[in-house]
């Protein structure tokens, strides 16, 4: 099978909440006949756009779980992978881009580039994706293109270049000039459909002008071959588009684009975009490790005659059993073959092959190189690489942040307790930013997540696809104990029981370790401590992190160093050294003056200006650091850093403080100390027998 993978792109949609990525791809499905009708993200209408499928979705008009589709537009095949704007699912994010080749930035003309566009912005950076901007909204009150692309410039460090220029704004918004081929495009009929070229108005035809000459400096910087065109004065269109693909592959610059996706107003030109500008899986070369040499990188080949390499990026349980959405890297993945995941060292054989659109599938008997698509009945989890038998190449994982906020489960009932661990077994699996323990002091189920509605959205699941009554305890901060100063230790571990005891004894010291939680160094010499007996030493320490002498919390930013030790010719074994270890780290941690670290959350507030005090003073309650504001036409946006405990239940206060106009994002920072009064008070609530499940 030939398949000439320069016609597929993998692309993504990403943006801040409420850009309107969703809308834009219902466009897009719209006029690719995809689908022959648009409903609204909201649900007004009692639909529910395409792409949010999920009940919950429809319910509060946001993305929860990213979405797959393929459309075609103009002989290409576009697979088009709609991600969540909340922080709480950046991991829907973070696996989308892991997988996809190119990506279109949403972003709204009036509030510009917010907070969560800088966090995607950072994701897509890791994966070094090439990226095209669309400047959305264009039809609002406030709408300024211009001064979004400043601000691609400024706060996301990219080279943006426009490449149409608005004609109208706000309500007068009626179409947009194309500056490469110097036509005025206007968009007709019911849905904006019908495409209208015309000549660029009088009125901007001087604008038009300036600003293709900026274009073309722009992309010459990364064209000889346009520089030296430009010289002459002999530019062709298909020149400045191919110096534009160029400089917009290796990700120089950021071409930038407008419309209004509600109105129907610039979305063929995107589509057109996306097939000129962004990377066909061609353009991309994508690496894996040879884990049966070492995790040398080896390089992969674009080919379907190849041995296959595929990755799992996602998992989602449909009403058919598991569902396992695929990238193909090299080689085919068909109907009916022996694959081998790589983790397990498990064959399996390969049932049925679908292809996505949003929650309906389509059975197709084979996913090629360079495609997505999904799998039935396969066990695996998320992040997992399928090989051809006997080969060990393995594809890297996507980042998984660690969870910063946890809740206590209590289930109703025997039946609601089967149901919730199901649930749990099924919700681990899905997303790796999810996890679950119980309790070994309280027998507690926990639940951890990326924050408040990340954990509200996985409990209402349970009540509504598990059918678990169940209600939750108050939100647990992941605290972490952490040492301020150096302290050493001389510790020995003797005991004897008749026959062979155990003796093992460890000299050295703790301090602070910066950027890192643990650290082990020996400085043992003439073998003191012989070596199989070092590892021990540090598997002692490292088992002690789990759960910190001071508060019971992990521990976190330690350095070990062991210079000296003694063993016994029959009483020393590796149970002795791991006793003596954590005997050792026992006596020096009280002495290293230990102290209590948060989670400190980044939280951006946007709010009308004439609200900016009172949500000032709000966030100084919380023991909040306000690290700036900037006023953004009729908005304030604060930025500020935050401890997570006090951030529980804000979103209620907020609302009410700005009359429900305002709103705010929260992310993960740092971990910092604990202000002594809040430490205390903590204390005592771990000792109170009736403050345990707080």
């Amino acid at each position: 099978m030939k398949i000439d993978n320069r016609h597929v792109r993998n692309i993504g949609i990403s943006a801040h909440i409420d850009a309107g990525k969703t809308t834009l791809t219902e466009r897009v499905l719209f006029y690719t006949q995809r689908i022959h009708a648009i409903h609204d993200v909201k649900g007004k209408d009692g639909v529910g756009a395409t792409m949010d499928f999920m009940e919950l979705e429809k319910e509060r008009g946001i993305t929860i779980a990213s979405a797959a589709t393929y459309c075609r537009w103009k002989e290409h095949d576009i697979n088009i992978i709609d991600t969540p704007g909340h922080v709480d699912f950046t991991i829907e994010v973070e696996r989308s881009l892991r997988i996809l080749d190119g990506a279109i930035l949403v972003l709204c003309s009036v509030g510009g580039v917010q907070s969560q566009s800088i966090t995607v912005n950072h994701q897509m950076n890791r994966y070094r994706i090439p990226c095209i901007a669309f400047i959305n909204k264009c039809d609002r009150v406030g709408a300024n293109p211009a001064r979004v692309a400043r601000q691609i410039k400024e706060k996301l460090g990219h080279h943006a270049v426009p490449l149409q220029l608005p004609i109208g704004l706000e309500a007068g918004f009626s179409g947009v000039v194309d500056l490469i081929s110097m036509n005025a495009l206007y968009f007709d009929g019911d849905k904006g459909e019908s495409v209208r070229v015309e000549p660029i108005p009088e009125s901007l035809r001087e604008e038009a002008e300036k600003s293709r000459e900026t274009l073309i400096d722009s992309v010459s910087l990364f064209s000889d071959e346009l520089m030296e065109a430009a010289l002459e004065e002999r530019i062709t269109e298909p020149m400045l588009m191919a110096a534009v693909r160029k400089a917009t592959l290796a990700r120089n610059i950021m071409p930038v684009l407008l419309g209004s996706a509600y109105k129907n107003k610039g979305v063929q030109p995107l589509l057109d975009a996306v097939t000129r500008f962004l990377p066909s899986p061609v353009d991309v070369t994508n690496t894996a490790v040879d884990v049966k040499r070492e995790n040398t990188v080896v390089e992969l080949k674009n080919d379907t005659g190849a041995p296959l390499v595929a990755l799992a990026f996602k998992l989602e349980d449909g009403p058919y059993g598991q569902l396992t959405y695929i990238r193909v890297y090299q080689g085919t993945l068909s109907k009916g073959d022996t694959v081998q995941n790589v983790r397990t060292e498990k064959t399996l054989k390969i049932g049925r092959v679908v292809r996505m659109h949003a929650d309906r599938m389509e059975d197709i008997e084979a996913i090629p190189a360079g495609y997505i698509g999904a799998l039935f009945g396969v066990d695996c989890y998320s992040g997992d690489t399928f090989v051809k038998p006997g080969l060990g190449i393995s594809m890297t994982s996507m980042h998984v942040p660690e969870p910063v906020i946890s809740l206590a489960l209590f289930p109703q009932g025997n039946k609601s307790q089967m149901n919730i661990a199901k649930a749990l077994e099924r919700f681990t699996k899905e997303d790796p930013t999810f996890k679950t323990h119980v309790d070994e002091e309280s027998g507690e189920t926990i639940i951890s997540g990326m924050g408040e509605l990340h954990l509200e959205i996985y409990v209402e699941r349970m009540r509504r696809e598990y059918q678990a009554e169940v209600t939750t305890g108050m939100p647990r901060v992941a605290y972490r104990e952490a040492i301020t100063q150096r302290a050493d230790f001389d510790y020995t571990h003797k005991k004897q029981t008749g026959g062979s005891g155990q003796y093992g004894r460890v000299v050295g010291y703790m301090e602070p370790a910066l950027g890192e939680d643990f650290a082990f160094e020996s400085q043992v010499v003439g073998g003191a401590i012989p070596k199989p007996f070092l590892a021990a030493c540090e598997k002692g320490f490292r088992n002690c992190l789990k759960k910190g002498p001071f508060m019971e919390y992990p521990v976190i930013g330690i350095k070990i160093v062991v210079q000296d030790g003694n063993t016994h010719p029959v009483d020393s074994s590796d149970v002795a050294f791991q006793a003596a270890a954590r005997g050792a780290f026992m006596q020096a941690f009280h002495k290293a003056r230990p102290m209590l670290m948060e989670p400190v959350m980044k939280v951006v507030v946007e709010t009308p200006t004439e609200f900016q005090g009172g949500v000032m003073g709000s966030l100084n309650q919380r023991r909040g650091i306000i690290e700036g504001a900037q006023d953004e036409g009729l908005f304030s946006v604060i930025e500020s850093r935050v401890p997570l405990s006090e951030m529980f239940g804000y979103s209620t206060v907020l609302r009410s403080l700005t009359q429900g106009k305002a709103q705010f994002t929260m992310e993960f920072s740092s971990y910092q100390p604990v202000p002594a009064a809040v430490a205390e008070a903590l204390a005592r609530k771990k000792t109170d027998p009736k403050g345990k499940s707080q």
